[in-house]
């Protein structure tokens, strides 16, 4: 698809969130007709991965709201990317017996034995943006389209730079997510699938060496948990090792959190925009990074408007509680490698420069001061 073709469906995405937004005051409104008697006194846990990355604090954040609004009692808690801590939370959180638990996992495979007990007590499951592996006992999932993230980050990347014109040949890093989060090979493979192509054509080369064979190979160049530090220090490592009077043209990132950290190694080694500034794709539209797209430090981010997606999942909590048939739109695509797991999949949106405005501030997304226009 071409980004003419992705604009057309970013605007269209655009609607549909704007649209979603409205649909929530709509679902609070139906809330005393639905689950709203449900709702009186029940307790709904959610477990969100870690403070330190800015969309999980909103993420957490929105949905509590929502439920409490609806009448929940809520259990809200953090784990700091600690596997043992999110268990332990867990654990706790079934001791309280609550209704649903909603869970955004640190590591999608080692949620089973907790998830058991889980089931035990008849507490429905919700994965939240991170698929749990390995276990029968999730019940649904909510996320967007990850693969198409990732096929959005490749597509930009191949109009930017010419490529299917025939240009290049220009150097590549590419870089994926962390390797415990199931949502990273999915970005991965997107983007992947896109720019394979050109990496086997001589169109795009990777001085480095680290470009995965196939998609089925993208943890070897994982960073884990998502570090921007991490990030920052294995780009220092692949300028300083691999290039000399050579330069990198464009860093493919697959999230927001990677690509300050990249940017901050390209800063160091004395990259200047505007003049030898390489091409940064990210994900998650975070504050800093908008920031850094105005000053021409990253090219483009892929926007998830986790708002609708808190919205989609308080609409199932809702769905369940009431009895009602739980609202899903694919139930093919996610194996968890026990089960086919019913999921919502919500549209991703591509954002430049030139369409902070009317992506991320029109939708109420951020003010204009808030990233400084």
């Amino acid at each position: 698809m071409s980004l003419t073709t992705r604009t057309i469906a970013a605007a269209a995405g655009v609607a549909l969130l704007l649209a979603t937004a409205a649909c929530s005051a709509e679902r609070d409104a139906d809330t005393e007709e639905t689950g709203g008697a449900a709702a009186e006194g029940s307790l709904i846990g959610i477990a969100m991965p870690t403070k330190s990355l800015e969309r999980w604090n909103k993420d957490g954040a929105h949905l509590e709201s929502l439920l409490q609004d609806a009448g929940y009692e809520t259990d809200l808690q953090f784990a700091d990317n600690k596997v043992d801590q999110q268990i332990t939370q867990l654990q706790n959180m079934i001791n309280q017996d609550p209704a649903v638990l909603v869970i955004a996992s640190i590591d999608g495979t080692a949620l089973a034995p907790v998830l058991a007990q889980a089931k035990e007590k008849d507490i429905t499951v919700i994965a939240y943006d991170r698929l749990i592996n390995g276990t029968e006992d999730v019940d649904y999932y909510a996320t967007f389209d990850n693969y198409e993230v990732g096929q959005m980050q490749g597509e930009f990347i191949v109009e930017q730079l010419g490529l299917d014109t025939g240009a290049g040949p220009f150097n590549l890093e590419p870089f994926a997510g962390s390797p415990d989060d199931n949502n990273a090979k999915f970005f991965f493979s997107g983007a992947w699938d896109v720019l394979g192509e050109y990496v086997t054509s001589g169109q795009l080369v990777v001085p480095s060496g680290k470009a995965p064979a196939s998609n089925d190979e993208w943890s070897s160049i994982g960073i884990q948990g998502w570090s921007s530090e991490t990030a920052q220090a294995e780009m220092e490592n692949r300028l300083n090792s691999f290039y000399g009077s050579d330069k990198v043209d464009v860093v493919l990132s697959p999230n927001d959190s990677l690509a300050l950290g990249i940017q901050q190694a390209l800063e160091g080694a004395g990259y200047t925009v505007g003049v030898d500034w390489p091409l940064v794709t990210g994900q998650d539209a975070d504050e800093a990074n908008v920031e850094n797209m105005i000053a021409g430090k990253q090219a483009m981010t892929v926007w998830k408007d986790t708002r609708t997606l808190g919205d989609q999942v308080a609409t199932m909590v809702d769905q369940v509680l009431a009895g009602e048939t739980v609202s899903v739109n694919d139930e093919e695509s996610y194996n968890n490698e026990v089960k086919v797991v019913p999921t919502y999949l919500l549209p991703p949106v591509v954002v430049t420069k030139d369409t902070i405005q009317s992506t991320l501030i029109d939708s109420g997304f951020y003010t204009a001061a808030d990233v400084g226009l």
